[in-house]
């Protein structure tokens, strides 16, 4: 599977939260094979969770693994440093981030820290986050901490 593949994936799991009525991120994570181990999406509003970004549900979905250094998270947008922190924490060895336009979070800090970064900078990532910021102001602002 191609970057762009894999970010399909995480495309679908946002428009899916987004159709819920929640914050549109999708995550997924994949083997280094691009097997999908697990996908999932923000479901801090469905779930009245704020634990539940789009990666922790992706990396909840895809079960204990023996090591995490060879996957690869997947994230419509630059992720948070809540969830930086679990890609660190675990050793994740590669992140795929659909978009940085409207939401730079830590990976620049998980590049420093050896994980391997590759920003798509997808139009269809950023136009969603942009009509969601637009249309849900307050919405957004919770959810990135302000």
């Amino acid at each position: 599977m191609t970057p762009q593949d894999m970010l399909d994936v995480a495309v679908a799991e946002a428009r899916k939260g987004l159709s819920e009525g929640g914050i549109p991120i999708g995550a997924a994570l994949f083997g280094a094979d691009g097997v999908l181990l697990g996908s999932g999406h923000n479901r801090r509003v469905q779930n009245d969770d704020p634990s539940v970004h789009g990666e922790t549900d992706a990396f909840r979905a895809a079960g204990r693994q023996r090591n995490y250094r060879s996957t690869i998270m997947v994230t419509t947008l630059s992720p948070c440093w809540y969830c930086s922190g679990l890609v660190r924490q675990f050793n994740i060895g590669a992140v795929v981030i659909g978009e940085a336009r409207t939401f730079s979070g830590g990976h620049d800090w998980l590049a420093e820290n050896g994980v391997s970064i590759t920003l798509l900078d997808d139009e269809r990532c950023v136009q969603m986050m942009t009509d969601f910021i637009g249309a849900y102001p307050e919405l957004w602002a919770e959810d990135i901490g302000e």
